[in-house]
This record gives C-alpha cells, structure tokens and sequence, in this order.
C-alpha cells in the first residue's frame, strides 16, 4: 500500500485503501482568473479529505496548478503524475527542472543513456515518464480503478486532449471496463455545450437516457468530490467481461 493509506484499524483487517482521483485538465492557464483559483480550489478540498493525485505530469497551466499546491498541502508523496517522454519538454516549466534517465535506456537511438527533465519531486510529487499516450491513460485509470471509496475522475477546463480523456473515460465507463465516477467541474459555464451535447444525443437516440448521467455536472470542489462518493453505475451500461477475453 502507498504512503497515504489511513493506519490499520485493530485486528487483522487490510488498511483503507486512500481515495484516488484523476484530474483532465488544461495544459494552458485559460484567459480567466476563475480557471486558475478551481484549479487551487480542487487541491485545497483533495488535500482537506487526504485524497491523492493522479495526473498526466505536466507542471504548466491548470495541470500544474493542482499537482504544486496539492504536494504544498499534502506532501510529494500525494501527487503522481504521468507523462509520455515525447512530452516531457513541452508541458515543463524550466524553472522546475531536474533530471532522470529515460526508462528505456537509449530512447534517443544512440544507444546512451538520455536525460530528459522531470520537476522537482518536492514541488510537483512523483513522476513516471511512459512510452506513449496510450500507456499514460492506462496507468492513470489503474490508478484510480484501484483507489478506495470516491476515486474517480475530474475534468477541469481544458482543450483537445482534455475532452479526449475525457470522453475515453466516460466511453470505458459505458463498457463496463470500470465503474467509477467522472465528474465535470463545470466553471463560468465551460462544459455547458458539452451537457447540451449530451442532452441532444439522448433526445435523438445517440446515448441511452440512463447514460445520460456517466458524466455528473458539479459546479464548485466540493460538489465534485460529493458527486464522486455518491456515483451510482447507470443500469444501461454494458455488463462485458473485459478481463476473460
């Protein structure tokens, strides 16, 4: 169990396992102060419920905004964050730089050693450089897959690749391959299209009406981390056995 755990209660029982979330969020800090102070926000409300962080390891924009102030409240030991290498040198900020040997030893294809810049354990919490998109996702999810009661996911406001996680995670979620909660913290109104998206592929038969609701709308922190621990599965979702295959 990672550092985190609450302490074992008396008897044999298996200490509680910490509560995870995953947060999508923007590698920009968005044109709005709002953005930034959600991003803060959402740290302060983890750090008050000892929850952990699960990220995709950028230290710019709204993605480093959670991890720094998260580890200033919680210590390192609360964020992990995740990047493919191919990104390491474009969502860093140089000011937080330290250095770490490429996982695959010669990733640079001469056969040394490379280097690539990590962020300060002490300031951004851990990170894992993985080979691919593909690869970061999938630990990430685990990561949650695996947490204690009201893991889960988050988006903050973000672009592209934010929706995409997004929408991938809502698509497992409709699959069956998990059953956790993904939760739109839904600030100045951002992912008011998206709900009207949503309610307009129900109303033409896109997306079964129980479904309607894998994504849950909060529109403050603590909202969201509510809607987390009260999740309930839609009845609609496909009951597969991703496992035996």
């Amino acid at each position: 169990m990672q550092n985190g755990s609450s302490p074992a209660p008396s008897g044999d029982a298996a200490p509680r396992k910490r509560t995870k979330i995953c947060v999508y969020c923007g590698a920009s800090m968005g044109n709005k102060p709002e953005y930034i102070e959600a991003a803060r926000a959402l740290a302060r409300v983890m750090a008050a419920n000892n929850i952990a962080l699960v990220y995709g390891g950028g230290t710019v924009g709204l993605m480093g905004e959670v991890a720094k102030t998260l580890v200033s409240l919680s210590g390192p030991d609360s964020v992990h964050g995740i990047i493919p290498e191919a990104l390491v040198r474009y969502e860093r900020d140089p000011t937080y730089r330290s250095t770490a040997a490429n996982a695959n030893g010669n990733g640079n294809g001469t056969g040394q050693v490379e280097h690539l810049p990590v962020p300060e354990e002490a300031v951004f919490g851990r990170t894992t450089i993985v080979k691919d998109m593909h690869t970061r996702k999938r630990l990430m999810a685990q990561e949650v897959i695996d947490g204690g009661p009201g893991s889960g996911f988050i988006a903050l406001s973000g672009g592209y690749g934010t929706v995409e996680e997004l929408f991938e995670t809502a698509t497992w979620n409709q699959l069956g391959i998990h059953n956790k909660g993904i939760v739109l913290l839904n600030i100045n109104g951002f992912y008011d299209g998206l709900l009207q998206w949503i309610d307009k592929s129900v109303e033409e038969g896109f997306i079964h009406g129980k479904n309607k609701h894998i994504l849950v709308e909060a529109k403050t922190p603590e909202e969201a981390i509510q809607a987390l621990r009260d999740y309930k599965v839609s009845e609609a979702v496909f009951k597969l056995s991703w496992g035996s295959q």
